[in-house]
């Protein structure tokens, strides 16, 4: 089960502060949106597939972790098959994989706590606005990061132990112990959180 999205790893991705990173996320997403040709935009997927791989992540375990996002985009790529052009469809669809494996590479990068130091010092402006706590919203990221892989894990030994049993997997039946075993970890870490405080700072 993995306990972290973080690789670790001394690739280039790795060794560049994680400002520039999340920053560089952003400005690529949005230059992804400038272009429409669908030869330009497999390059891209191409090379950042190959950034993804390069931060030493595997690739049958970098398919595992974005298999559920692949999934969702190739349903979302059906669907716009019907609505669009497949020209159109083609060209969404190559940008929606290519932002999400400069992502994951960004992610696999970039351990947890150094995510939530950029983003608590990026929130600081709002802070002084007095718009919400900084240290709050560096801490939810933390957790949304931490509990990702944690919940991935859960569901594959829900669907282990529904197999062992002889019991037919299907997502409507591990559904509701997924939820009920989430959120009571989840009621477990605000009662430690407040036990310490943190909210309070």
């Amino acid at each position: 089960m993995l306990t972290s999205l973080h690789v670790e790893g001394q690739s280039l991705l790795h060794r560049i502060p994680v400002k520039p990173k999340l920053f560089g996320l952003m400005a690529f997403g949005l230059a992804l949106y400038f272009v429409d040709q669908p030869v330009m935009l497999g390059a891209a997927l191409l090379l950042t597939g190959l950034v993804y791989l390069s931060t030493g992540v595997g690739l049958s375990e970098g398919f595992k972790r974005l298999r559920p996002v692949l999934f969702t985009i190739a349903f979302l790529a059906a669907v716009n098959l019907l609505l669009l052009s497949p020209l159109e469809a083609l060209i969404t669809t190559l940008r929606l994989i290519a932002i999400l494996f400069m992502a994951a590479a960004v992610t696999a990068s970039t351990t947890i706590a150094d995510f939530m130091g950029a983003v608590t010092d990026l929130a600081r402006p709002l802070e002084r606005l007095g718009l919400m706590k900084a240290a709050d919203l560096g801490l939810a990221l933390g957790l949304v990061l931490r509990f990702v892989p944690e919940i991935a894990g859960r569901y594959e030994a829900l669907k282990e132990a529904h197999a062992a049993r002889g019991i037919p997997v299907k997502l409507s039946r591990m559904l509701g112990p997924l939820i009920i075993s989430t959120l009571k970890d989840a009621d477990r870490i605000a009662e430690a959180i407040d036990a310490r405080g943190i909210r309070g700072q």
